[in-house]
């Protein structure tokens, strides 16, 4: 790395005004100064760069060399464009400057930006380039703005009067739509003398040649590291929380994908299990459905054969039933049973004593006006005995009956 101090000379003219460089000649050219100030001193720390004023009312030292890439970039604000560039007051201030540099180990460099015409004679600065030379002080030359044969005539004669083992060099930038700054990335004034340039130069030329794209977020770190710093920080932060959102969205779906499963298994089972309640409901109506019909089918059927047992058993059994639903119900069955047993003793103890014929002669005899020995009145006895002795003997046969099974 080439140990440099750097005075850089810059045309404030009238004629910087001019638009034909984006976004006008002197903006243009202030971006190319800052540019070269930050390489020179990104190459090398111990490199110092001062900036000078060559128009207006004078030559003005804006700062002198110094380390600080800070204090050279403020400089350049608020610079005030008239009058005519005076190119050899201007190379002659440059060069007292660094001839009172604090490190006298460093090498001399003056770098002249001229974009308005050269009134000097040829001859005059002739002169002034074998005095650079003399003091081992390299020029460069950047020649744009105003085309004159004249005026490149004279540049070309200065180069060669100061020029030492091609140390010093000359670029001419016509106008165009390439800015004045990426035309000199890759020229020798940017990149240094034969040692591969800078890192800082290297670096930018890379990003003039592939785009932006060079550098992380467009932004040189060797330039810039802070702002470069700032950036990554603030992209990590981005993609950091771009993930978690993404998780979390992920997160939320395979939830409501569960949720959605659980519900829907839910509702599956209780619609089956409402499904078999209402089967078994309806199997329960049915089987009791079908055990009333068959039981009204048996009754009916015992009615219509009139089996005495079958229904004196249904009888019995809904007397039962009533009896112990309703007391009062039976309490009047167990009158009326005892009443028919009461009327059938009666008529037994009746037809008995109908068949007694003296008790009967003698009850006819006791009343008024009857003649027992009336053959009408024997004639009903007669009758009413034989009914007597048949329902006797109806009484008589289940007896028998029963006898016999026993």
């Amino acid at each position: 790395m080439v140990l440099e101090a750097t005075m850089i000379c810059i045309d404030n003219s009238e004629w910087m005004r001019n638009g034909d460089y984006s976004p006008s000649r002197f903006q243009a050219q202030a971006d190319a100064v800052n540019l070269i100030c930050g390489a020179k001193t990104q190459s090398n720390p111990e490199n110092t760069v001062g900036v000078l004023t060559m128009a207006g009312k004078g030559v003005r030292v804006l700062v002198t060399p110094t380390s600080d890439l800070g204090k050279i970039l403020a400089c350049m604000h608020g610079l005030e464009i008239g009058g005519e560039m005076n190119l050899a007051a201007g190379i002659q201030v440059a060069q007292l400057a660094l001839k009172h540099r604090q490190n006298k180990k460093q090498q001399q460099r003056i770098i002249v930006f001229t974009g308005g015409p050269v009134k000097h004679e040829k001859k005059m600065l002739e002169m002034i380039g074998r005095k650079l030379k003399k003091n081992s002080v390299a020029l460069d030359i950047i020649n744009f703005g105003e085309e004159d044969e004249g005026k490149t005539e004279k540049l070309e004669a200065l180069l060669s009067s100061v020029n030492n083992n091609d140390t010093s060099h000359i670029v001419h930038v016509p106008a165009g739509p390439n800015a004045l700054a990426d035309v000199l990335i890759s020229t020798p004034i940017f990149t240094g003398d034969g040692e591969g340039g800078s890192g800082f130069a290297a670096a930018a030329a890379a990003a003039t040649a592939g785009g932006a794209s060079g550098y992380e977020f467009g932004v040189d770190p060797n330039l810039d590291p802070e702002l470069a710093l700032a950036l990554r920080v603030s992209m990590e932060e981005e993609r950091a929380r771009q993930e978690a959102a993404a998780k979390k969205a992920s997160e939320d779906a395979a939830k409501q994908e569960i949720g959605g499963d659980q519900q829907a298994d839910s509702q599956d089972a209780t619609m089956t299990e409402h499904a078999s309640a209402s089967t078994s409901e309806a199997e329960n109506k049915a089987n009791d459905l079908m055990d009333d019909e068959n039981a009204l089918l048996e009754q009916a059927l015992a009615m219509s054969m009139d089996d005495p047992v079958i229904s004196h058993d249904v009888k019995d059994t809904d007397m039962s039933e009533a009896a112990s639903d309703d007391p009062e119900l039976a309490l009047a069955l167990q009158l009326s049973v005892a009443d028919s047993t009461k009327d059938a003793a009666s008529q037994s103890d009746m037809s008995k004593l109908l068949a007694d014929e003296s008790f009967v002669s003698s009850i006819l005899a006791s009343l008024p006006g009857v003649d027992p020995n009336d053959p009408s009145v024997k004639d009903l006895l007669a009758s009413m005995q034989s009914q007597s002795e048949s329902q006797q003997k109806n009484d008589d046969k289940p007896s028998s009956n029963e006898e016999e099974k026993k």
